[in-house]
């Protein structure tokens, strides 16, 4: 590292955006993913997709038994 850095032609903000959305990763067991991406496969569509798919109809069975 320098010992000083120049940031006289820096412009603030530059590459601020408000409206970013920031979507944390999700990470699967091994035996999930390999089980899903399968799946996903087999339906010809994204893993993300399925899985979204999934989670959707668990949400509406814990929604429904409220």
């Amino acid at each position: 590292m320098k010992d000083k850095y120049d940031f006289s032609q820096g412009k603030r903000g530059q590459f601020y955006n408000p409206d970013a959305v920031f979507k944390e990763p999700v990470y699967l067991d091994e035996e999930i993913q390999n089980y899903l991406s399968a799946r996903a496969d087999s339906k010809g569509i994204a893993l993300s997709d399925l899985v979204n798919s999934l989670l959707k109809k668990d949400i509406e069975l814990i929604e429904a038994a409220k």
